[in-house]
């Protein structure tokens, strides 16, 4: 059979065979992208002692890194964001909440892992806890991994009342008991797998941004809106252990809210739930809040 001079043949046979071959090598890339992708994911799961659930943190992230980290960006964020003088009474005041919700980490940990049926990790022995209060409209607060914190003077005027600071304080320093932030830190390991296979598999860059949107709605965005609640769970026990009114969380959303200006994106977009829901789980969770409150908080310590 007579062959042009790009090897196919007169009928186009020989070119689809090429085509052909040059499509079973783009699945074959891409199932072995989805092989590493699912050994990595598998391979890589450790039991929350917080949820009692398996989730991805990647066995090189270690509680060490994780505070090299957070230190670095505390660093960072100081250097750019002057703190005010800590011997002001607001920077006092703070570091009070502060001290208070960290003395009841070892028996809120314990007890919600009791809950859960898993051991305590005690990965906050190893934290260098510190707190900054910065100067900022933000009405804000956070927690890095290996504990160093900061509250926005922002937050102030919206939170009203210490024990509202609290259940903030006590959301953020949940995050860094939870390890989130090497949870995220694996999340993308995999999405950058998931991004590489697209890639090489021959996905054009249209096919690769809709796969993404897909994957961020279906799967990223819900992850973190679940991470926000588990931190608002158990920093609320936090506070209410830790004597603070677990009640003043409700009206706090409700003005947080306020203050937004109802600004916020719809829920299945943002990487946050939205006020509504937050406040009904907030008051669900509130019967064991203030269980944990009458347990922990010993008689007549309650400010």
């Amino acid at each position: 059979m007579r062959q042009d001079p790009y090897g196919r043949s007169q009928y186009g046979q020989g070119g689809g065979r090429r085509g052909g071959g040059l499509g079973n090598l783009r699945w074959l890339i891409l199932l072995g992208f989805l092989v590493y992708g699912g050994c990595y994911y598998l391979n890589n799961r450790v039991v929350d002692p917080y949820t009692g659930e398996k989730v991805l943190i990647d066995n090189s992230i270690g509680v060490e890194e994780e505070k090299a980290l957070g230190l670095q960006a505390y660093e960072e964020i100081l250097q750019q964001e002057q703190p005010v003088d800590p011997n002001s009474q607001i920077a006092q005041q703070v570091r009070t909440i502060a001290q208070r919700l960290i003395a009841k980490v070892p028996e809120v940990e314990a007890a919600i892992a009791a809950e859960k049926g898993t051991q305590p990790s005690g990965n906050w022995k190893s934290f260098d806890w510190d707190v900054n209060v910065i100067q900022s409209d933000q009405a804000n607060a956070f927690c890095l991994p290996g504990g160093k914190m900061a509250v926005y003077t922002g937050l102030i005027p919206v939170a009203q009342n210490a024990d509202a600071v609290a259940v903030v304080m006590g959301h953020e320093i949940a995050h860094a008991l939870l390890r989130h932030g090497a949870q995220r830190m694996s999340q993308q390991k995999l999405t950058q797998i998931g991004q590489m296979a697209g890639a090489m598999s021959g996905m054009d860059p249209q096919q690769q941004q809709m796969v993404m949107a897909a994957m961020g709605y279906g799967y990223l965005l819900p992850y973190a809106r679940e991470h926000e609640t588990q931190a608002d769970e158990v920093g609320l026990m936090l506070a209410a252990a830790a004597c603070f009114n677990p009640q003043e969380a409700v009206p706090l959303w409700q003005r947080m809210s306020e203050a937004s200006g109802g600004q916020a994106p719809p829920e299945f977009s943002s990487t946050h739930p939205n006020p509504g829901t937050r406040i009904q789980n907030l008051t669900a969770l509130m019967p064991k809040a203030m269980a944990y409150r009458a347990k922990f908080c010993p008689q007549g310590a309650a400010q």
